[in-house]
């Protein structure tokens, strides 16, 4: 049984930006723990069509629904290229995964009023704290 305050999985999209196919990266293990806790799981990668069964987004601005949770899986060098995509996807968090700590996109999700935290999604997955 649900609580009240935690809505079911499956009304949240989680995108996983920087999500990789490699079975070895955290990105990959994010994107399939996500997929077997019944979230609707959204990996965003540039060259890749599918993680598995999951149908991968090329563009960021190709998500059309609202997105719950953006979790981050891509470090500062490249994310200051998409600051403003992550600003735009307006997700009501994002995690930023180990390595992916960025004060310029820090600040830019405050001026956006967009809520931020310091974790792992995957310890966030097997504690039960997502």
């Amino acid at each position: 049984m649900l609580h009240q305050n935690h809505p079911d999985p499956k009304e949240q999209t989680v995108v996983v930006l920087g999500a990789s196919p490699k079975p070895i990266r955290y990105a990959y293990q994010a994107v399939m723990r996500l997929h077997e806790h019944g979230y609707d799981v959204v990996p965003v990668h540039p060259k890749v069509s599918h993680i598995e069964q999951i149908p991968v987004v090329n563009d960021p601005h190709r998500i059309q629904k609202p997105v719950h949770t953006l979790s981050l899986y891509v470090g500062p060098a490249r994310s200051r290229g998409m600051i403003q995509d992550i600003i735009d996807l307006a997700p009501g968090r994002v995690i930023l995964n180990p390595g992916t700590e960025s004060q310029e996109l820090e600040r830019a999700l405050e001026a956006a009023g967009i809520p931020y935290e310091h974790a792992c999604t995957l310890v966030l997955l097997r504690t039960g704290q997502f």
